[in-house]
């Protein structure tokens, strides 16, 4: 298969009990030119997740956008999606790789620690995750991932690198000059009262970045 551009706005999903609205909402974000989506859902039991990651997994697919589950490998099996992302108790990321294959996506949160974006990298990630990048309402307590991080990132690991936490449009740019290829982005994309626009105003950041 086709390995897509790891670059734009990354949707992370909302936990959510309402399974028709959260593929409402995601549908609205792809509309408004997302094209990465994971499904990260804490609240529902293992029957509903296998349903929602079916049915994102085909939403994705109508949208030629990729999908990621967070933190199961086994979900991200049954569903078919294109990968998966681990923190560090989520399972070991080379035993993750061998599993998925050079095919699929296999991303890790490495928090505020270089050391960790290191040893993602050997062990196969295709992308690493730092944050918090600013206050996260998801996360309050996590650590902040430097400007600086991410840029050291970028050029010494020279794997994409992902921004979680706290991001809005008004403070990417920042995030983007120093060589973050992913803005993982809960909160402020699907509590937006048009999600599709809040999408559409985050992939805008990019494409100026390049212009």
């Amino acid at each position: 298969m086709a390995r897509p551009e790891l670059r734009g706005l990354y949707a992370v999903t909302p936990d959510c009990t309402d399974g028709a609205r959260l593929l409402a909402d995601v549908e609205a974000a792809l509309a408004g030119g997302c094209r990465l989506v994971q499904y990260r859902d804490k609240l529902s039991a293992m029957p509903e997740q296998v349903n929602r990651a079916r049915a994102l997994r085909e939403l994705t697919r109508r949208f030629g956008a990729t999908l990621l589950i967070n933190d199961d490998l086994a979900l991200a099996t049954l569903a078919d999606a294109d990968g998966v992302h681990l923190g560090k108790d989520d399972g070991n990321l080379a035993a993750a790789r061998a599993i998925l294959g050079p095919d699929r996506i296999l991303g890790a949160s490495c928090y505020a620690d270089f050391a960790a974006g290191q040893a993602a990298a050997r062990a196969g990630a295709d992308y690493i995750a730092f944050g918090a990048a600013y206050p996260s309402p998801t996360k309050p307590q996590a650590a902040n991932a430097t400007v600086g991080l991410f840029f050291r990132a970028k050029t010494e690991i020279g794997l994409p690198t992902c921004a979680i936490g706290g991001i809005t449009p008004d403070n990417a740019p920042p995030l983007i000059a120093a060589g973050v290829d992913l803005l993982a982005v809960i909160t402020d994309l699907f509590s937006a009262p048009d999600i599709a626009a809040r999408a559409a105003a985050y992939q805008r950041l990019f494409e100026e970045a390049q212009s």
